[in-house]
């Protein structure tokens, strides 16, 4: 019976061919489709990676086309035979269509499944950059579509040296013509490579600051605060000195910006009761963490007033300038209710000592409870500086041990990181 049937088949015209070959190709392309819903689309649904969702529908559409091609190709061998002369004249063009359909799908699996493998195997303290690794993927797929084309043009008997030698000659040319444009160009990638920032960063560059707004070929556009959007060539922001001031969080934390602010006592204020005062300040505020710890130091003995100044840590830069508003705004509030006078210029006249009044009295037994928790809190400070100090000995003692496996070792490096980072904290004095 299969054998009736082929040959009934095979008896049919050639249009009649080509409509059962459509019907095939058809009928091949639902099943593909039911396949790749009902089974492929359920487990990437199931899957918590996100690359294979962006692969899917790329792979889906050249799935199809690929099933036409090969439905085509099947179909002119079974009515015109191998040997047709048609068939041998397109023949070279169905080769090429299978080559760029394979490049196609490769060059795409690169751009979505090679920054989820290094981002995999990245360090996961150190700070994140979002559309890193742009530079290898282009290279990537550069390499890919490369190869490509040359074996496109093989099978379509093209000569492509003597093009691509005609092409370096010309572009020889024209490159002598527009080093200014080629240079900002090949300093576009070195920026994709080195990645002082991203867009977004706020960054300080040739006396401009703002944020970056935006990362092109040819140049690198600044918005400030001031919404002037000024535009620097890559050539110039290559050999420039970069400020950013929303990468040293660390922490894998890119946007988190350390809030320094200085306030002044009058001399006569006791170290300890400020100290206590402007650091219950600082966590109450809603806009800095809760860790890092937040600082209070004694910074200098000014003409006439005792500078404390302030450490914090604010999770994203942009809310900068209202955690300094609201720090502001209390210091007056918090100082006024413990009786702690903010230093301003003025003369004095000497005079005999009075007798201490009930304020007076009352802001002593504050002076005398912010010691005794100063105290502790100087304690605890020197206590976990130690501790991270003591940990950091031992990891760096260990690590000198070659007989640990990797896992261990990528373990004890990013815990030394840590612990270099919280050192870091305890020497904020020191800037």
């Amino acid at each position: 019976m299969i054998d009736e049937y082929l040959d009934t088949l095979n008896n049919l015209d050639d249009l009649f061919k080509w409509g059962v070959a459509a019907l095939t190709a058809l009928f091949i392309l639902m099943i593909s489709n039911f396949f790749m819903r009902k089974y492929v689309l359920t487990a990437i649904q199931k899957s918590k990676a996100q690359w294979d969702d962006v692969l899917y529908w790329p792979t889906r559409k050249r799935l199809n086309i690929f099933l036409v091609v090969v439905s085509l190709h099947f179909a002119m061998i079974w009515i015109y035979g191998e040997g047709d002369e048609l068939l041998g004249s397109l023949l070279p063009f169905i080769s090429s269509t299978y080559i760029l359909l394979a490049v196609s799908l490769g060059s795409v699996g690169f751009k979505v499944i090679l920054p989820a493998i290094l981002d995999r195997y990245a360090n996961p303290s150190s700070v994140k950059v979002s559309g890193s690794n742009s530079l290898l993927v282009f290279v990537s797929r550069a390499t890919i579509w490369g190869l490509g084309i040359y074996f496109v043009s093989n099978e379509l008997n093209i000569e492509l040296f003597g093009i691509v030698a005609s092409l370096a000659v010309f572009s020889l040319i024209i490159g002598l013509a527009m080093q200014q444009t080629l240079g900002n160009i090949v300093n576009s990638f070195m920026l994709a490579l080195d990645q002082p920032f991203e867009v977004g960063d706020r960054v300080e560059v040739e006396g401009h600051l703002g944020a970056i707004a935006s990362v092109g070929i040819l140049s690198t556009k600044i918005l400030t605060r001031e919404e002037n959007l000024v535009v620097i060539p890559n050539n110039s922001l290559v050999n420039s000195t970069i400020i950013n001031h929303a990468r040293g969080g660390g922490d894998g934390v890119g946007r988190r910006i350390s809030l320094v602010l200085d306030v002044g006592v009058e001399y006569d204020e006791d170290i300890d009761h400020v100290k206590f005062v402007v650091l219950e300040l600082m966590r109450a505020c809603p806009l800095l963490l809760k860790v890092p710890e937040p600082r209070v130091l004694l910074n200098e003995l000014g003409e006439y007033a005792k500078i404390f100044r302030m450490y914090g840590w604010v999770e994203d830069y942009s809310d900068e300038f209202l955690a300094r508003d609201w720090l502001l705004q209390n210091i007056d509030t918090y100082f006024e209710r413990e009786g702690i006078g903010i230093a301003f210029p003025t003369s004095v006249e000497l005079s005999e000592a009075k007798a201490p009044d009930v304020n007076s009295q009352a802001k002593m037994a504050r002076i005398r409870i912010a010691r005794m928790k100063m105290a502790k809190e100087n304690r605890e400070m020197l206590a976990e500086r130690d501790a991270a100090k003591e940990d950091l000995d031992y990891i760096s003692n260990r690590l000198l041990n070659q007989d640990i496996s990797k896992k261990e070792r990528k373990y004890l490096e990013n815990a030394q990181d840590a612990l270099q980072r919280v050192l870091t904290q305890f020497d904020v004095g020191n800037d």
